[in-house]
């Protein structure tokens, strides 16, 4: 009976047009399942359409997750329902009634907080400032609290809040709050260790290093599977980090980086977009940059956006070589044991990589990022990337080791040991 399996609530999580947040999720049901017998799943994600939604629950593959939406409103979809009362009900909340807005939010989510063994908020890095001050994340921390449920941020990357005291004073208090927080990298427990955060800390590796490949049908004709080749990602969000925020100025440093890349290795590259959201869409971002390259000689090749997450894993452990802006398109190469180059525009990246290698030398800030810069990383990697694929198969026992063992730490937390 479905009453007796353990239900398990994905909160927070984007949409799966973000293959790194489908990944997640991936990841998660597999480490659940070799800890509890037969879970279902409840995913509760922030969706920016109804067309989204629905095509999300067509496409999913697992029968065992269900998927809600959270009703959480950005300014786009905001002036799109202008004719609806719960935007102005949201509008209102936003500005005079902050404690009830978590309700209107989640309220898909409340009617099944009596029956879940766990609440796990999930997305990676929502609760950091890159995405601006993450009150809905603590918003649903608190409600889950509040019902006593046990809680779990779940193989994130928390802070840097440091660039707005009063606000770190409080995440600290929050986040000591909650029962567990399960940290993907060490730079994360440094810092929440420098914040007064450390009983609740459970060191883990992303659970997307985890997630099975899969083969996409008919790729042969797609990907020649008897070439070396260079992957690379490249994603609009960078240019709040390259170009402050001008995106024309960006998708031309990206061009010349792709052009540069194909001509100094003279190595087919791939172009894989890793996220396509309506408002951040890197297919249609590469495609704009690969429009500004005159001299392509046939090696440049844009990969269609229609691979699952795990399908896009799979392709990128085709490559020789990868170099990507998206965290969670880094982690499918590192996974794979492919060397890999990560365009480091947060703490996530560089400490995924420090726990990996002990160093972030394959890492690359965003302000070095310039089409000599790049290539010659590239070219630097390429020349030692047999020494690369060892260290990693070295390594990467110990990382999928750490990531299952989340759900020990879960055992524990929940009271199940």
């Amino acid at each position: 009976m479905d009453d007796e399996r353990p239900l398990f609530i994905l909160a927070g999580n984007g949409p799966y047009t973000n293959r790194g947040c489908e990944a997640i999720v991936r990841g998660t049901t597999k480490i659940l399942r070799e800890h509890f017998k037969d879970p279902r799943f409840l995913c509760v994600t922030h969706i920016q359409s109804e067309e989204q939604f629905r095509r999300q629950c067509l496409e999913e593959v697992d029968p065992a997750i269900t998927h809600l939406r959270s009703h959480r409103m950005n300014k786009k979809q905001a002036l799109r329902n202008l004719w609806k009362p719960e935007t102005w009900l949201y509008a209102y909340r936003s500005r005079f009634d902050p404690a009830a807005l978590k309700y209107q939010v989640y309220r898909e989510m409340l009617p099944h907080l009596d029956d879940a063994t766990a609440v796990l908020s999930v997305g990676g890095d929502n609760y950091s400032l890159d995405y601006g001050v993450p009150r809905l994340f603590t918003g649903l921390d608190d409600i889950v609290l509040e019902k006593k449920k046990p809680l779990a941020i779940w193989g994130a990357s928390v802070g840097p809040f440091d660039t707005m005291p009063d606000y770190e004073q409080y995440m600290s208090r929050h986040l000591r709050e909650v029962p567990g927080i399960f940290a993907r990298e060490s730079v994360t427990i440094d810092y929440l260790k420098s914040i007064g955060v450390t009983e609740n800390v459970y060191p883990v590796a992303d659970p997307a290093f985890v997630m099975d490949p899969v083969k996409p049908e008919g790729i042969e004709d797609v990907l020649p599977l008897d070439e070396e080749a260079i992957g690379l990602n490249l994603s609009p969000l960078m240019a709040k980090y390259v170009t402050g925020g001008d995106l024309k100025a960006w998708a031309s440093k990206a061009a010349s980086i792709i052009e540069g890349v194909a001509k100094t290795t003279e190595m087919p590259v791939y172009l894989i977009p890793h996220v396509t959201n309506p408002t951040s869409n890197d297919h249609e971002f590469m495609q704009r940059a690969l429009s500004l390259i005159t001299d392509r000689n046939g090696n440049i090749t844009l990969i269609s956006p229609e691979y699952n997450a795990a399908e896009t894993k799979w392709i990128i452990s085709q490559m020789a070589f990868f170099a990507g802006a998206r965290t969670h398109s880094t982690i499918a190469a590192l996974s794979s044991g492919v060397p890999t180059l990560s365009f480091a525009y947060s703490i996530k990246a560089q400490g995924i990589n420090r726990d990996i290698f002990g160093h972030t030398n394959y890492c690359m800030e965003p302000t070095d990022l310039d089409a000599e810069g790049v290539a010659d990383q590239v070219t630097s990697m390429l020349d030692k990337s047999a020494a690369i694929r060892n260290d990693l198969a070295g390594r990467l026992p110990g990382v999928q080791r750490a990531a299952s063992h989340a759900g020990m730490g879960l055992k524990h937390l929940i009271g199940e040991n």
